[in-house]
C-alpha cells in the first residue's frame, strides 16, 4: 500500500489537533480530581497517612494501566489504548464521587487508582503525535501534546470549587463535585478520540511502513510485551528510558518537599502556590523550544541539557533557606525546564531506537518505569528531609543526575545522534 506524502501530512494535523484537544480536556480532569484529593482522603479517614496515599494511588493507577493501554495499542492501535485511559479515568472519577457521598475513604483510593487511567492516556498521547510525523519534526510533534497540558494544568484547579459548590446547590456533597466535573470532562475526551482520531495514525503507519533512519535499527520484530521488551531495547532506547525516568524522578522527588521545606519558615500559602505555579509552568510552556532544539540539534544532546539542568535545580533549590522564596523559585523553575527538555528529547530518541512494532510496548514501559519512579521518588525525598534535610534531598537529587549527564555527553562526542 503506498500513500502519498500530502495525504499522510494532512492525517497528521489532524491527529496533531485532536491530541492538543484531548490533551487540555485530560489535563484539566486531572487537576480538577487531584487538586483537592489529599485533603479530602484526610478528611474522609481522619489520617493524614491516608491522605498522602491519594497522590500515589492516582500515581500507581498510572503505573498499572500504561502496559495493557500499550498491548491494546500494540494490537488495535492508539485510538482504542487512549479510549481504555480516559474512560478508565472518568469511571475512576465517578467511584471517587460516590465515596465522598458514602464517606468511604477505603472506596475513594479504589477510585484514584482508577482516576490513574487518565494521566496514563496524557503521557501515551504524546507518543502517538510521532506515529506519522517525519523523523525531523518528531521532538516538535511530540512536543506541541505536551505543551498542551499546560492548558489544562492551570484551568484545572480552579473548576474544583466552582463545580464544589455546583454539586451543594444539587444537594450533592461539596467534595464530590470536581470528581464529578472530572467524569464529564474525561466523557468528552472519550468522544474526541473515538470519533476524532480516525484514521488511526498507528494503523496507518503500519500500513504504510515508511523508510526510517540507519539509526532507528535494532530491537525485535516480534514485538515482545510487558517488561521483556526491555532485553530487545538497544543502546539509545535504553538511555532514553533511563533519561525520561531519572528527569521525573528528580522532578517529582525535589518539588513535593518544596512546599514542606517553605513551610518551616512560615510561607504563606500563596507564596509557595507561586512557586509551584512558576515550576509547572516551566514544566510546558518550554517544551515547544526543547522540541525544535531536539530536532535540529539531535535528541542526546538535548537530553544531556535536561540532565544539566536537574542538576543545577538541585544546587539552586537545595542550597536555598526555607524563607528564600526567589531562590527556590528559580530553583524550581530550572527543575521544570530539565524535566521538559528530557521527556521530550528521551521520548523522541525511545520512539525512533525500535521498530514500528516494538514502538507501544517499549513506550508504555517507559510510562510505566516513569510513573514508578515518580512514586518512588516522592516517597525516598520524604524520608530524605525527615532524617536529615531538604539540602541533603537536593544534593541526592544532583548527583543521581550526574551520570546520565556524563553518558549523554560521551555519546554525543562519540557520534552525532539524532
Amino acid at each position: 500500500m503506498v500513500t502519498v506524502a500530502p495525504q499522510v501530512e494532512r492525517v497528521q494535523r489532524k491527529v496533531v489537533r485532536v491530541l492538543t484537544g484531548t490533551q487540555v480536556l485530560g489535563s484539566a480532569a486531572v487537576t480538577i480530581g487531584l487538586a483537592f484529593s489529599t485533603l479530602i482522603a484526610a478528611s474522609l479517614s481522619g489520617s493524614e497517612a491516608v491522605g498522602g496515599l491519594a497522590q500515589t494511588a492516582a500515581v500507581a493507577g498510572a503505573a498499572v494501566l500504561a502496559l495493557p493501554g500499550a498491548r491494546l495499542a500494540q494490537r488495535g492501535g492508539r485510538r482504542p489504548a487512549l479510549v481504555l485511559g480516559y474512560g478508565m479515568g472518568g469511571l475512576g472519577a465517578l467511584v471517587a464521587a460516590v465515596a465522598v457521598g458514602l464517606g468511604l475513604w477505603q472506596l475513594l483510593l479504589v477510585g484514584l487508582l482508577l482516576f490513574g487511567g487518565a494521566s496514563s492516556a496524557n503521557y501515551a498521547a504524546r507518543y502517538a503525535a510521532t506515529d506519522l510525523a517525519h523523523p525531523h519534526r518528531r521532538a516538535r510533534e511530540l512536543s506541541r501534546v505536551v505543551w498542551a497540558a499546560m492548558i489544562g494544568a492551570v484551568i484545572g484547579p480552579n473548576l474544583a470549587d466552582p463545580a464544589g459548590r455546583v454539586a451543594g446547590s444539587l444537594g450533592l456533597p461539596a467534595d464530590a463535585g470536581p470528581f464529578l466535573l472530572a467524569a464529564v470532562v474525561l466523557g468528552a475526551a472519550v468522544l474526541v478520540i473515538q470519533f476524532g482520531l480516525r484514521p488511526d495514525p498507528l494503523v496507518v503507519v503500519k500500513s504504510t511502513r515508511p523508510v526510517e533512519p540507519a539509526h532507528c535499527a535494532g530491537g525485535s520484530s516480534a514485538a515482545p510485551g510487558g517488561l521483556k521488551v526491555w532485553g530487545t531495547l538497544g543502546p539509545m532506547a535504553r538511555l532514553a528510558l533511563v533519561g525520561v525516568t531519572l528527569c521525573h524522578t528528580a522532578m517529582v522527588g525535589l518539588m513535593s518537599m518544596t512546599p514542606v521545606h517553605m513551610n518551616h519558615s512560615g510561607s504563606s500559602l500563596r507564596v509557595v502556590g507561586v512557586v509551584i505555579s512558576l515550576h509547572v509552568a516551566a514544566m510546558y510552556a518550554a517544551s515547544p523550544l526543547f522540541g525544535w532544539m531536539a530536532d535540529r540539534l539531535g535528541r542526546v544532546p538535548v537530553l544531556a541539557l535536561g540532565a544539566s539542568l536537574v542538576v543545577a535545580a538541585s544546587g539552586v533549590a537545595g542550597m536555598a533557606p526555607s524563607h528564600d522564596a526567589p531562590q527556590l523559585a528559580v530553583g524550581l523553575a530550572l527543575l521544570g525546564f530539565g524535566w521538559s527538555a528530557g521527556l521530550v528529547a528521551g521520548s523522541a530518541l525511545l520512539t525512533e531506537s525500535v521498530p514500528v512494532d516494538d514502538r507501544p510496548a517499549a513506550q508504555g514501559l517507559s510510562d510505566l518505569v516513569m510513573n514508578v519512579g515518580g512514586a518512588v521518588g516522592g516517597a525516598v525525598s520524604g524520608i530524605v528531609v525527615t532524617a536529615w534535610s531538604y539540602a541533603a534531598l537536593g544534593l541526592i537529587v544532583g548527583f543521581t543526575a550526574l551520570p546520565l549527564l556524563v553518558v549523554c555527553l560521551f555519546a554525543s562526542l562519540r557520534k552525532p545522534v539524532r
